[in-house]
């Protein structure tokens, strides 16, 4: 498959992967379908609608995880979609209200609308490594696509992002399979590089913070990918006939010490606060 004269879905299109991705699909010809809470927030959708090709062939349509049947107008005689909604958020008072629900609920939504909707001929999924690495793990394993998440670590832990993920993939490769939908999952870890738009997202802020002398998750390593290769990876899952299943996406492991250094020869006159 390639752009011409194909309609696809984004959910969540204002976010960061999905902004570039809709970004990626109009560059190559695609119309593009994209969701969003409000159409009329400018906030959200001034950066969608500045992109090239976005005035000929970019539609924005409301719809909510929560919603049931609320992406129904935005994927019906859709050729695939690209379903990347889903809130990403680490420090929750409330799991189930503010990650749980809305990554379970709105990826049923999504994939029951795709079921019912003939035009629909692959379906791909942005989960994350949080869906793949809570696990009891020997110190010899190596981790791949058939690794999963383990839910029952991830609520002890209280890791409640990794938790909403994990349940959201496992409920969507089980519909999947039940009902013969082709869908192939995207799993990134840490993503870094350009915005488009205008809002600072959690992943990035990552980067602030350690610029800041804070060390978000206490961790002496890390591992980022670039957005722009997640997004180019997310094309290339429709275009690729044979892809399936799931993807790993995630780049070497990194010290905080690294980070700061590249970051001072990117920018010398940045001042690093000291960790």
């Amino acid at each position: 498959m390639n752009g011409g004269g194909n309609v696809v879905c984004v959910t969540g299109a204002s976010g960061y992967i999905a902004s570039w991705i809709v970004k990626l699909l109009l560059l190559q010809g695609y119309t593009v379908r994209a969701t969003v809470r409000n159409p009329t927030d400018a906030k959200k959708t001034e950066h969608l609608l500045a992109l090239d090709g976005a005035k000929e062939r970019l539609k924005l349509f409301k719809a909510d995880l929560l919603e049931e049947c609320s992406f129904e107008e935005a994927i019906k005689g859709c050729d695939a979609v690209f379903h990347t909604a889903s809130p990403v958020k680490f420090d929750v008072k409330d799991p189930q209200t503010e990650l749980i629900d809305p990554a379970l609920k709105g990826i049923m939504n999504v994939l029951n609308t795709c079921k019912r909707a003939p035009s629909v001929k692959r379906v791909i999924v942005t989960s994350s490594t949080s869906a793949v690495c809570v696990r009891q793990l020997e110190s010899t394993d190596v981790v791949d696509e058939t690794f999963f998440s383990d839910p029952s670590l991830c609520t002890k832990m209280k890791l409640w992002y990794p938790l909403a993920k994990t349940l959201a993939e496992n409920a969507a490769w089980k519909f999947a399979k039940e009902n013969g939908l082709d869908m192939v999952v995207m799993n990134p870890g840490f993503i870094i590089g350009p915005l488009l738009q205008p809002t600072l997202n959690f992943s990035v802020e990552i980067i602030v913070d350690i610029m800041n002398g804070k060390n978000p998750f206490n961790s002496s390593h890390y591992k980022f990918v670039d957005v722009r290769d997640v997004a180019l990876a997310h094309v290339k899952a429709l275009e690729t006939p044979s892809a399936n299943g799931r993807y790993i996406m995630d780049g070497p492991s990194m010290k905080t010490h690294d980070i700061k250094e590249i970051l001072l020869e990117s920018f010398p006159d940045l001042c690093l606060a000291n960790t």
